[in-house]
């Protein structure tokens, strides 16, 4: 499993769109987890990244014939049924049941507190013998 830290997003919701428009050009599936609120943030911004256009996505409580042709899902947290590639991670703890996808992103904010708890989740990842990599994604406009 990869696991990396996108540091300084100073609109984390923006960055994660970004991230998702990568992902999706690589043919990735992306699971976004976070607070209820940010998600509906994300929610509101996939549907109009573009003009006229958005990225297809299925929410919290989308049923499972969305859930089947929706390359992200956004959850609150993990279920179990989930694809097990890309993880994106908005909340300030690492999701139950992370270990199972590809890839981990945890975005954090240039914010104090959103910083510090993703020392703790650092210092969680080195414990367990995986070994984080760093991005310093402040110079990129959010």
């Amino acid at each position: 499993m990869r696991v990396a830290f996108h540091f300084n997003a100073a609109d984390p919701v923006s960055y994660t769109c970004r991230l998702i428009q990568k992902a999706l050009t690589q043919q990735a599936v992306l699971v976004v987890c976070g607070p209820m609120a940010t998600l509906q943030q994300l929610d509101q911004r996939l549907w109009a990244v573009a003009d006229a256009a958005f990225i297809p996505h299925a929410g919290p409580h989308a049923p499972a014939h969305v859930l089947a042709h929706s390359p992200v899902w956004l959850r609150e947290q993990l279920l179990g049924d989930e694809p097990a590639g890309v993880l994106v991670n908005l909340s300030a703890h690492t999701p139950v049941g992370f270990e199972r996808f590809e890839r981990l992103i945890d975005v954090v904010s240039p914010e104090p507190a959103d910083r510090s708890a993703a020392r703790h989740r650092w210092r969680d990842h080195t414990a367990q013998g995986r070994v984080p990599q760093s991005f310093d994604v402040g110079a990129v406009a959010t």
